[in-house]
Order: structure tokens, then sequence, then C-alpha cells
């Protein structure tokens, strides 16, 4: 298993060559997303006026893709990504931090494209 970051599943979907960077490391993983990370790409859709014919290509991409749960475990390791952020003087955003939890939860790497995002984060594992 691997969590996917917002960023790489935009990429991949755009066909965007940055893309191209991940797919050796998605290959064979069964692909997790954060509540967080679909909430953007929907929010993402709705900014940009996507018609609906984008939208749906959108959920048929993300199809691929298991979108975790919220639930009581992922909201400690939220605190805790946050908190070990903040201790480490490279304070992270709310989104991110739930994307992080999602990774330490399952203990798994992170694939992203904005690796500085997560640095204060501890214990994560970063592709």
């Amino acid at each position: 298993m691997v969590v996917v970051d917002t960023d790489v599943i935009s990429y991949l979907f755009k066909q965007d060559t940055r893309g191209d960077l991940y797919k050796p490391h998605l290959q064979g993983h069964l692909l997790l997303i954060s509540p967080m990370t679909r909430a953007e790409l929907e929010a993402w859709a709705l900014e940009h006026d996507w018609g609906q014919p984008r939208r749906e290509a959108m959920r048929v991409h993300l199809k691929q893709f298991v979108l975790v749960p919220f639930h009581e475990g992922l909201c400690v390791k939220w605190a805790e990504a946050t908190d070990s952020a903040r201790r480490r003087g490279r304070a992270i955003n709310s989104s991110d931090a739930w994307v992080a939890a999602v990774a330490l939860h399952y203990d798994v790497a992170l694939i992203t494209h904005n690796k500085s995002d997560y640095l204060g984060v501890a214990n994560l594992k970063i592709v």
C-alpha cells in the first residue's frame, strides 16, 4: 500500500508529464487516498468550472484509488502529525496533515510532489 497525494493524482489525471515520475512507485501497490484529497479534487473541479463530463472523468479516474474512511485512529494520527510538525518548527497545514495521517496510520509511504510540505512530520515515509 501507498498513500497518493492530491498533486500526484492531479498530474496523472491531466496527463501532466510530472505524473510519469511517480508511476514506478505506484505500480503493484494498493493506492490509498485521504478523504481530504478526495474533497480537494472536488473543490478544484468546482473552482475551475469543470463541466459534468470532466468531473465524471475525474471520478472514473479516482476509482483506481481506495478512499480511506475517517475514523478515530485517523484523527489521532492527524493530531500527532500536526503536533510533530509544529514541534520541529515546520508547521503543516490542516489539509496536508490529513494526508500525512493516512500514511502514518497505515505505516506506508506517501507519494507526493510537494515533499517540503511534509518534512516536519515525524516518522513519515515520503517518496
